[in-house]
């Protein structure tokens, strides 16, 4: 039987090794680019790991090879794929993340940035010491309002919904530099949403498609699972009289800002790694740990062992660890970095 390999993006997976402080849980510091914030961290873990401050993750057990595939190099062109009925604000407010990326105006997003983010992926580069894109566009976009391949997909049948949209002009199959996000809405069921992953990449087989084609899902778990996907912003019942309470959204759509941050990690992994032959750890290829996966649950400085780490909240009590395009606020998970061999972000404090 063959196993696909997936990305499986779980609530408070713990990371084996982690920089913990013991700073108070609500500090008044504010950054000079944001006034109106504070920096929380709710119930940080005392120093019981290491005596680090930095380093979020870091690990001598950790071996993130390079196995000589490609990575990709030249401009990311992403055609999102809207499956199922999606309000027009939800759009909007995952194509501002994915526009974040390639804002490097520092007016129009200022730091810690969503671009200011994805400068770690970057570092990731091919054989021909060619690093990944900073250049990551929306190509096109297609909805497919009617549910054509029914409201519950497997992982095979998510391949069908690609080559349906791409039968569909002007929808393009672009098997050059093309990589396709398919976007599940809140009432479809996906094999293994919710009890395993909550987003995964792999690639299109050309029996299914035509080509070889880079691709990730991430559904919406708004109603079916926000305790596990959305995590920081819903909880799970058992965590609600002693742990740190769910955290407001930075955008008011528990699902979506769950996704965003599902759909960051799905991009820098998809991006290092797009035919499971170039950057992960571990010896069985269908089974890759990859640069997200190694920063699981990590959003900030003191991160790990089920700690968030620190992170923003504004004067309406959103929280959130970067900046994107047009006023937006996103919290995303941190990535993992070859050059510090440890988790990193935008809004590192040490």
């Amino acid at each position: 039987m063959t196993v696909f390999p997936f990305t499986c993006i779980i609530f408070l997976i713990l990371i084996s090794a982690v920089a913990a402080t013991s700073a108070p849980s609500l500090q008044t510091l504010i950054n000079p680019n944001d006034k109106d914030h504070t920096f929380i961290n709710p119930k940080i873990a005392p120093k019981v790991f290491t005596n680090s401050k930095k380093f979020e993750g870091s690990s001598e057990l950790v071996n993130l090879r390079y196995h000589m595939g490609p990575v990709l190099s030249p401009p990311i062109n992403i055609y999102l794929i809207w499956y199922g009925k999606w309000a027009p604000t939800q759009m909007l407010l995952i194509k501002d993340f994915i526009l974040s990326i390639s804002t490097t105006n520092r007016r129009a997003a200022p730091p810690p940035s969503v671009a200011d983010w994805w400068q770690t992926v970057t570092l990731y580069t091919d054989q021909t010491n060619a690093n990944i894109s900073r250049s990551v566009l929306i190509a096109g976009e297609y909805s497919d309002r009617k549910y054509t391949h029914g409201t519950h997909l497997t992982r095979l049948t998510i391949q069908d919904v690609i080559a349906s949209s791409g039968k569909s002009a002007p929808f393009p199959v672009n098997h050059r530099n093309g990589v396709y996000l398919v976007l599940t809405s809140v009432d479809v069921t996906v094999e293994d949403f919710c009890r395993a992953v909550c987003g995964f990449h792999y690639f299109t087989f050309p029996s299914k498609v035509g080509y070889t084609l880079p691709y990730a899902w991430v559904g919406n778990s708004g109603k079916q699972c926000p305790e596990v996907c959305a995590y920081p912003f819903a909880v799970p019942g058992y965590m609600l009289g002693g742990g740190p309470g769910a955290l407001t959204s930075p955008n008011g759509d528990v699902g979506v800002d769950g996704m965003i941050s599902v759909i960051g990690h799905e991009l820098a992994e998809l991006s290092s790694n797009p035919l499971v032959n170039a950057w992960y750890a571990g010896e069985d290829p269908t089974a890759p740990t990859e640069i997200g996966d190694l920063c699981e649950g990590l959003y900030g400085s003191g991160g790990g062992g089920g700690y968030i780490g620190k992170v923003m909240k504004d004067g309406s009590g959103r929280t959130y660890n970067m900046n994107g395009r047009r006023g937006r606020k996103f919290l995303v998970q941190w990535i993992w970095s070859p050059v510090l061999k440890a988790c990193a972000g935008p809004n590192a404090k040490d």
